[in-house]
């Protein structure tokens, strides 16, 4: 049996839990160390995963522990360059979560550093792994879509800030756009066949934050939730993004908006067929003369612990067996480039070229 690769866990906060857990159910790791600035945190899941290896500081257990094979960087946003760089150096495979950086010059930054390190750095864009995603892409690669021109990416909340450092700019780097609007923009951009952006026009706004004052407690809530939190970054973000075969994407994002409910999904619409990605698949298209719907039902209802397990064991295969990276940092790098360029054009008012 080949030799299993020791894992540590840098931030062990929420997210944090869905990389555990699963790297518990791959035979090929050992769960090796966690790594946190919260001590308590770092305590609690010590003890309930029963790791005797802690650390407050990436930089520490990385020098402490050579033998460790990748690491998982599981922080807020703005300690993901600074770790994910200190670990590349130090000879590791990363597994980055989304979004890769604060900045693109940042994600410019990492990606030189793993290429530097010869070592890989994938980014945790967990959507690509799950089933309703590899439907839709066997249905696009067969051509039941044909020439995809038009796309809808909707992830809204009406009370979801999740508190924290999740309004904190300084540690978040933004709002609902780099923390939710990264899922549904890089899901639609990968099943369009990855297309260059060109150009982007965007607008945030702040006008109800995390709704202070509002009784209803928000369904979503960070560990690192206070009641001195600082929000200082937009409750709402829209943009249009414009992709260098001609095809658009409409963007809607919020943590905070007057609406119904929450809603998110994402729609792809092409000349010979169209498709709704939401909490099941849905096909739109015309068969024998007649304007037709194909419902999926169940059999490709999202599952975010399928997903995560489906990263996890991608993110092991490429590091033992050399499988090609299904989330490379290339497309982390144009993430961030994406999102750098909404904030721009919602600060000037105007359309901005990539």
């Amino acid at each position: 049996m080949e030799k299993r690769k020791k894992i540590g866990i840098i931030g062990v906060g929420g997210i944090s839990a869905f990389h555990i857990e699963n790297y518990l159910k791959n035979e090929r790791v050992e769960l090796y160390a966690f790594c946190d600035v919260n001590e308590a945190q770092l305590h609690k899941m010590a003890v309930k995963y029963g790791i005797k290896r802690t650390y407050p500081h990436a930089a520490q257990m990385l020098a402490d522990l050579p033998e460790l094979d990748a690491v998982s960087v599981c922080t807020w946003n703005s300690a993901h360059a600074p770790c994910v760089i200190a670990a590349l150096d130090a000879g590791k495979d990363v597994l980055c979560e989304k979004p890769m950086a604060l900045t693109l010059q940042e994600s410019l930054e990492m990606q030189a550093a793993a290429k530097k390190s010869g070592k890989l750095l994938m980014i945790g864009f967990v959507r690509r792994f799950g089933k309703d995603c590899k439907i839709v892409n066997d249905f696009i690669e067969s051509g039941m879509l044909g020439d995809v021109y038009y796309a809808k990416a909707v992830y809204l909340r009406r009370h979801g800030c999740p508190g924290g450092w999740f309004g904190d700019k300084s540690r978040a780097g933004g709002g609902p756009l780099i923390d939710l609007g990264v899922h549904v923009i890089d899901m639609t951009r990968y099943l369009m066949g990855n297309p260059k952006p060109v150009s982007v026009y965007g607008a945030t706004y702040q006008k109800l934050r995390d709704r202070p004052g509002v009784k209803d407690v928000s369904p979503f809530a960070s560990i690192s939730k206070s009641d001195n939190d600082i929000f200082d970054v937009e409750d709402l973000a829209v943009a249009l993004i414009r992709y260098d075969n001609g095809a658009v994407l409409n963007l809607e994002t919020s943590f905070s908006l007057n609406i119904k409910d929450d809603r998110g999904y994402v729609e792809l619409m092409g000349d010979k067929g169209g498709v709704r990605i939401g909490n099941e698949v849905d096909f739109y298209t015309n068969i024998n003369g007649y304007l037709s719907n194909i419902d999926f039902g169940g059999r490709a209802a999202v599952d975010f612990n399928e997903n995560f397990t489906n990263e996890i064991n991608h993110f092991i295969d490429c590091i033992t067996k050399g499988v090609p990276c299904q989330s490379p940092m290339e497309d982390g790098v144009e993430l961030m480039r994406i999102l750098d360029t909404i904030y721009r054009s919602a600060k000037s008012g105007h359309e901005e070229l990539l």
